[in-house]
């Protein structure tokens, strides 16, 4: 959080009070009219802009094959962009730290906001102030409400508990559609144990998301403490190993007894999770289809995690660089294959003990699976051959 809040003493303090109660009147009756959630949450920015007096404001919502914010309705905004545009869900990110921590973020101004990338739709926008605040979803981050100034503007307290309400108000509209479809599909399709089975996983994930958002929190917290870049980096490096079990807890899914991972969706988005905190580096992504238990696939989300970020810290120069991920089924006799591969300038002085390839191998054995290294002035190849045991 960056910037000063004005305390409460204009004399257009009080008035403004029961503007903003009206309007959340009105907003409380708009979810009880809507079945369509698009619609209902284009009444919200409009809502949400009468009160507040802005020019912009966006609701952004989670997706977590892509790891991205998506912007679910939007108003000032150019043409093609609602429905459309998505932004960054990492801590440099301001919607990102809002949604991760699960806290309310906001920048006075964008020209200074340390730590915090700014997107560049807001750029070409000429956003200057910006404030966001968590949509909560039984207590988890569904997805993020922000407002945009085109004029520097400090956020009262009274404007951020009014966003915050706004925001209660979206949560448990969202909650209590996804609620009525999931009933009616539980009693179209589903049998009751499978039911009861997805209702379990769905509490763990929720909890598990919340004890993330905490920690993740807690880093963010700590990492301000500190002005030494190194301690700074391994806060974020910290932070990026977390996230990356994180994105493995949301891809599960029941079957047969056994929670299990969708692997080629959990590591195309830890991939574009990864590709979205780095500039000039592209990520290419291809992999065959497999499922693994999530204590298998979490490991492997690790390997990729590390393998990745050596590349990006090692392997380019200021011209950037590609990294390709692919994920082979098949290989061998009921084994898959991870392999990740840079066109950066080869390992200069290789070690053999190394941390980076040591935490790699190390995560590789917990799956029963083989690391091996390749590199050359033409780039540095990683690759991991392991049993497919769901």
């Amino acid at each position: 959080m960056t910037g000063k809040l004005p305390s409460v003493g204009d004399p257009n303090e009080i008035e403004k009070l029961r503007r903003h109660i009206r309007i959340l009147v009105d907003l409380g009756r708009l979810a009880g009219q809507y079945s369509d959630i698009d619609r209902f949450l284009d009444q919200a920015v409009v809502q949400v802009a009468r009160a507040v007096e802005i020019d912009h404001v966006k609701i952004l919502r989670y997706r977590r094959k892509t790891a991205d914010l998506l912007m679910a309705a939007g108003l000032g905004w150019k043409e093609g962009l609602v429905r459309v545009a998505t932004f960054p869900s990492d801590l440099r990110s301001p919607p990102g730290r809002s949604f991760q921590t699960a806290e309310s973020v906001f920048i006075a101004n964008t020209a200074s906001a340390p730590g915090f990338v700014i997107s560049e739709i807001l750029k070409e926008h000429g956003i200057v102030s910006l404030a966001n605040v968590p949509i909560l979803f039984d207590g988890a981050a569904w997805g993020v409400l922000e407002v945009d100034s085109s004029s520097y503007r400090e956020f009262s307290h009274d404007t951020l508990e009014f966003m915050t309400a706004a925001a209660a108000i979206i949560g448990s509209t969202v909650q209590r559609q996804a609620s009525q479809r999931g009933e009616a599909a539980a009693l179209a399709e589903a049998a009751a144990e499978a039911q009861r089975r997805e209702l379990l996983l769905r509490e763990l994930q929720h909890r598990v998301k919340n004890n993330f958002q905490i920690i993740l929190s807690s880093i963010g917290i700590q990492k301000r403490r500190f002005e030494n870049i190194e301690i700074q980096r391994a806060l974020d490096h910290v932070a990026n190993r977390i996230n990356a079990i994180s994105l493995a807890h949301d891809q599960l899914s029941p079957r047969h007894n056994v929670h299990a991972v969708d692997v080629a969706s959990y590591l195309r988005a830890l991939s574009a999770s990864i590709e979205q905190q780095v500039d000039k580096v592209a990520i290419e992504f291809e992999a065959d289809e497999i499922e693994l238990s999530i204590d298998r696939a979490v490991p492997l989300g690790l390997v990729l995690n590390e393998a990745v970020t050596n590349s990006i810290k090692h392997a380019f120069g200021e011209a950037g660089g590609q990294i390709t991920i692919r994920l082979q089924a098949g290989v061998g006799y009921g084994e898959a294959r991870l392999t990740i591969a840079d066109n950066g300038r080869g390992v200069q002085s290789p070690r053999p003990g190394g941390s980076g390839l040591k935490l790699i191998s190390s995560l590789a054995r917990q799956i029963g699976g083989e690391v091996k290294q390749e590199s050359s002035p033409n780039g540095t190849s990683t690759s991991v051959t392991f049993p497919v045991i769901s």
